[in-house]
């Protein structure tokens, strides 16, 4: 056949898909004698029999992210592309109705604010109605059955646009989140049936978007080992090895000169190998025309046909986009790959929808699941919890919590002051209904005054804001709800500054001087300059309150006056509005040197307010236990012998071994009830220099503490959290001093010593050299880090 007919074939196919999907029939359709139908098989098995019965050209056809099926065989076309970050989302596989059933989806807040509750059993719970309301779109055939969820990325600087997708910056917080989340979203670690396949997304050294002419689909980061396997890594490792996530999506940039979806080392080396990601023939999409992009901007090869057959034979095993389908056909007849690698891509697809019951009929347990089982009462209320449970308080001179009454008139300025769709971010779906302050506000009883102004950080223009004087002057009590939002930061979009704007600052400032006692409250993800509005005496409070999804006024309100006690933690490092000038987003490096103050809170110690911050209504109290030992010590012993910690485990992976389970007792010895997040810090003098200020290796949320009473928070370390990286990314146990510190200040701390060698838990797979980016058309502007390093152009014959 010729390479003509396969493109027009494809497209042609291709163009019918959105009509044609739905479940292939296995009782009378013609796979009804195929493996494939066969529920007594393997996955393996019955995924291969279906791929041994496509033609060359039906395997082609459906190696995109839009695949056309094969109708000979009652295969139903099938769009790889769902999203679902925070709730069922928009996107080409989801179809939301105009009205009536499957209009809508529960809209949770976005992972930034769920990420500081620090509640991983929250986050369960959320996984679980986003992929129940996932698998009931499916059964209507509004959706598919895999969905590009979660954004994994460490949140390591405060400009990224979608560190709004993100957890925050920490990779153990990162690492456990995501455990938590898959379990939920997937319908347990080995599942019979998974509820849903889920994708941990982008891998990696992914988080920058468009900074000074630097663009994610050319950025080539450089990353050392040590970098990358104690920082950029552990996220994912967490998804592919410990919690059997079902799919990776490779990233637009290169790393160390290699475009991530065309990098054997990372996708086969490290994803397959050195993690054992391979028992469920799990599969990598490309991020969306990554594969194109090897070819054109990065040049990294000299044909799209070698560009495409390289990153299939790399392990790519889906195109978002065309480019498959496009210049496989050709690669093949070059003899560029060889079937077998083709074949294996397919398999590894069908094999993940064999897992999720494609082939099985109304038999597997989800194919009940209606409309009915979306935002119902419970999942309604889930959402409002999560947003209650994430924001912060950041400043209170004892104005919160305050009593609102019908006798009261209350005042709302910003941009944010009547948010709805603002409360989303992105990657959200259509929600059910938005509740924003406005509408909070106005639950209270009080009288509601309201001026939109100043807009945003957009709108530098006074021509509006006589209204906002006007509010003030009519209010007994004053809000200021503003920051930044989707207009300065999202996919594509990184941030140029890290201040709140003149005009914000100015509106603030002089508000607080018009109504002594004002309230701010700081939304959005990314880091802002507060130091202004910390230091105003004539401001009584400021909370943060993230993107908080559908309830979010509510959520808002709920805190301010007392019915929910606030108890979120900043997932994220709230750095000086000079720090953009101090290091370059391009520089990858997280320790400090001459050009670099170091990043996030284990290596930059100038923070406005650090990670971790978050006040409560009450006072909490902690200490450490007497803990017990499985290594024959005695109680409370506070040496351990490192080959004693390193034998007798069982774990494949040694950096799962227990080390030891710290029995916090929490006292609330305030007057209110309130949640309690615990976090547990590692510092001291052990491993290579510099020692970090300090890590996080455990965390738990206690759920209402009662005034006056005491619960216990168990901090579990395993051998990984008093792990170090070497230079060449083994993940080592070193003897030294070792503190494990209780929250920020802290309020309880445990010393203890490792004594005897040094023990490798982990050895990292070497890399090859790195490289560098073979062009210099396609370079970003300052902070680039190719400098004299780029060896060739791009000739004219490529362009």
């Amino acid at each position: 056949m010729s390479l003509r007919y396969l493109v027009v074939a494809i497209a042609a196919q291709a163009s019918a898909q959105l009509t044609g999907r739905g479940f292939p029939d296995c009782v009378n359709g013609p796979l009804s004698n195929n493996t494939v139908c066969d529920t007594s098989a393997e996955p393996l098995a019955r995924a291969t029999a279906l791929i041994a019965a496509f033609t060359l050209q039906e395997k082609l056809n459906n190696t995109g992210s839009t695949s056309p099926g094969v109708p000979r065989l009652g295969l139903p076309a099938y769009t790889w592309w769902q999203e679902a970050l925070h709730g069922v989302a928009s996107s080409p596989g989801v179809n939301f109705s105009d009205s009536g059933d499957y209009s809508y989806a529960t809209s949770f807040p976005q992972p930034i604010l769920m990420g500081a509750a620090f509640d991983d059993e929250l986050i369960r719970d959320v996984a679980t109605v986003v992929s129940t309301e996932a698998r009931a779109f499916n059964n209507d055939q509004r959706a598919g059955l895999d969905f590009w969820t979660p954004n994994i990325n460490p949140f390591k600087d405060p400009r990224w646009g979608r560190g709004q997708e993100t957890p925050g910056e920490d990779p153990f917080h990162l690492s456990s989140y995501v455990h938590a989340l898959i379990d939920g979203l997937q319908g347990g670690y080995d599942p019979k049936y998974k509820r849903i396949m889920a994708t941990c997304k982008h891998f990696t050294g992914y988080d920058m978007e468009s900074w000074n002419g630097n663009l994610r689909y050319q950025w080539d980061a450089h990353i050392n080992s040590q970098d990358l396997v104690e920082y950029y890594m552990p996220s994912f490792q967490s998804c592919a090895r410990d919690s059997n996530v079902a799919a990776f999506m490779c990233s637009y940039n290169s790393l160390n000169g290699r475009p991530t979806c065309a990098d054997p080392y990372l996708l086969q080396t490290v994803l397959r190998e050195h993690w054992g990601w391979t028992e469920e023939q799990q599969w990598v999409t490309s991020d969306c025309d990554a594969v194109q992009n090897i070819y054109l901007p990065r040049g990294y090869n000299d044909t799209r046909e070698a560009a495409v057959a390289q990153a299939l034979i790399a392990g790519t095993d889906v195109d978002c986009g065309t480019y498959f389908q496009e210049f496989l056909p050709g690669a093949y007849a070059q003899g560029l790959f060889d079937i077998s690698v083709l074949d294996q891509a397919l398999v590894r697809q069908y094999s993940g929808l064999v897992r999720v019951g494609y082939f099985d009929g109304p038999s597997v347990p989800y194919r009940n699941l209606t409309f009915s089982d979306v935002n119902t009462q419970a999942s309604q209320a889930l959402a409002l919890k999560a947003a209650e449970e994430g924001i912060a308080l950041l400043k209170n001179d004892g104005a919160l919590p305050m009593t609102i009454g019908a006798n009261m008139t209350i005042g709302l300025v910003g941009d944010w002051a009547n948010a709805t769709t603002q409360m989303q971010g992105n990657y959200a779906g259509i929600a059910p209904y938005l509740h924003g302050p406005y509408y909070a506000a106005n639950q209270t009883g009080a009288k509601v005054a309201i001026a939109n102004v100043p807009g945003g950080q957009g709108d530098p223009t006074t021509d509006n804001w006589r209204k906002a004087w006007t509010v003030a002057n009519q209010s007994d009590q004053l809000f200021y709800i503003g920051g930044i939002d989707n207009t300065v930061e999202l996919e594509g979009n990184d941030r140029v500054t890290i201040a709140w704007t003149g005009a914000q600052l100015d509106m603030i400032s002089r508000l607080a001087e018009l109504k002594p006692g004002l309230v701010v409250v700081q939304m959005g993800a990314g880091s802002l300059d507060s130091s202004a509005i910390l230091n105003n005496p004539n401001i009584s409070a400021l909370l943060w309150a993230g993107y908080p999804g559908q309830d979010g006024g509510t959520a808002i309100f709920n805190i301010i006056t007392g019915k929910t006690a606030p108890a979120g933690r900043l997932p994220t490092t709230m750095y000086p509005a000079n720090y953009i000038a101090q290091v370059p987003m391009t520089d990858m490096s997280l320790r400090p040197s001459t050009n670099n103050p170091g990043r996030t809170y284990q290596w930059y110690d100038k923070a406005v307010l650090p990670f971790g911050t978050g006040l409560h209504y009450t006072n909490f109290t902690a200490s450490v236990a007497t803990p017990t030992s499985r290594y024959g010590s005695a109680n409370g012993s506070t040496t351990y012998s490192i080959e004693s910690l390193t034998t007798g485990c069982n774990e494949t992976y040694m950096d799962r071994c227990p080390f030891r389970t710290f029995a916090v007792d929490v006292t609330n010895t305030g007057s209110v009830c309130s949640d309690y997040v615990t976090l547990g810090y590692l510092t001291g003098s052990f491993g290579p220099t510099p020692y970090p200020l300090k890590r996080l290796v455990a965390y738990t949320r206690l759920h209402d503490v009662q005034a006056g009473s005491s619960q216990t928070a168990n901090l579990v370390l395993d051998l990984a959290s008093l792990s170090r990286v070497a230079d060449n990314g083994d993940r080592v146990l070193y003897p030294g001093d070792y503190a494990l510190m209780i929250d920020n200040a802290p309020l309880a701390m445990v010393n203890f010593t490792l004594t005897g060698e040094a023990y490798t838990l982990d050895h990292w797979p070497q890399p090859p050299e790195p490289v560098y980016q073979a062009t210099d058309y396609f370079v970003g502007g300052f902070g680039s880090t190719y400098g004299d390093e780029i060896m060739v152009n791009v000739t004219s014959t490529m362009l």
